[in-house]
């Protein structure tokens, strides 16, 4: 087995022994805002981490309980003034950093068919370790760690106008009636039930993002069912699902409580993650594609990514 496959099914095996928990996926995390809160991102260029990473350091958060959205590798935490914390005697060797990885692009000349030198580029996934603030000591470091007055949501007014925003802003048809939601590929609209008709509003705003990452499969957007030649049914879901997610996250919607649609494929998602390591990255790199497309709208950046796994490092 190569290096590449051997990170791969390492990083598969954490996945999947946090879903055979039965715990909340690391995908979904408690609801947090504050400057210092909210989704995982690289101290130093202030970027949000893409692809698997996310789901990474959501695990290591969980199981160190860190709160702090911000990390960075030994050295740029050094450079910042802070130093990382020693390896409590409870946590394993190896266990207090988190690995995680981005792709690499190698160019290397090769010789075609007809005898003619051109370049032949592709990517080699790397591994590099990391760190949250939580995890490093330093006085000048205390602006960046969450838990202050700020980053508190008791009794916090919860904003959904971002979301609406974005959600208005991606042009998508939604539709409201009915008992189902859904997405319609033939005529390209989403259908959802009427907003009364959910129990919470996160529940709401959550199901149509969930639909609007399905809505970005249409040949006029995406077009990653048709691109993505191993894609299965159960791969469309758990790209909607993460992807949902993360929409949420970055628009500040709660995560429900409701846990039916990631119960519902729970099953499929994890043999399909034993069968293939590739599976889980696959569907979190389309699912950030997807969620940066559609964020795009409101945000007037440029949508996606070409390497969804970089290591942003500023």
């Amino acid at each position: 087995m190569s290096a590449q496959q051997q990170l791969r099914q390492s990083i598969t095996e954490q996945i999947v022994a946090a879903l055979e928990t039965g715990d909340t996926p690391p995908w979904r995390r408690p609801w947090r805002v504050g400057p210092n809160a909210g989704f995982p991102a690289n101290v130093v260029s202030r970027k949000a981490y893409r692809g698997i990473n996310p789901i990474l350091l959501e695990l290591a958060a969980s199981r160190h309980n860190l709160t702090s959205k911000w990390w960075g590798t030994f050295n740029q935490w050094k450079q910042l003034g802070g130093k990382v914390t020693a390896r409590p005697s409870h946590v394993p060797q190896g266990r207090w950093g988190t690995q995680i990885v981005f792709w690499s692009p190698v160019t290397k000349a090769v010789t075609n068919e007809r005898g003619e030198d051109e370049e032949d580029r592709f990517f080699v996934m790397r591994a590099y370790t990391v760190f949250n603030v939580d995890q490093v000591e330093g006085d000048r470091l205390d602006h960046l760690r969450a838990g202050r007055e700020e980053d508190d949501t008791t009794g916090r007014v919860i904003n959904y106008e971002p979301a609406e925003t974005a959600i208005a802003a991606t042009g998508v048809t939604i539709r409201h009636g009915g008992t189902r939601a859904f997405y319609a590929p033939s005529e390209d609209y989403v259908q959802m039930p009427p907003r009364a008709s959910f129990s919470e509003p996160g529940e709401y705003y959550e199901t149509i993002l969930h639909e609007l990452v399905h809505a970005t499969e249409h040949p006029s957007r995406l077009n990653w069912s048709r691109k993505e030649a191993e894609n299965t049914y159960a791969m469309g879901e758990l790209v909607a699902e993460i992807g949902a997610c993360y929409l949420a996250r970055e628009l500040g919607v709660p995560a429900s409580e409701g846990l039916s649609n990631h119960v519902a494929y729970l099953a499929n998602w994890l043999k399909a993650m034993k069968d293939d390591p590739r599976f889980i990255f696959q569907a979190s790199a389309q699912a950030s594609r997807a969620a940066d497309y559609l964020l795009a709208f409101s945000r007037h950046e440029e949508a996606g990514a070409d390497e969804p796994e970089a290591l942003l490092v500023g």
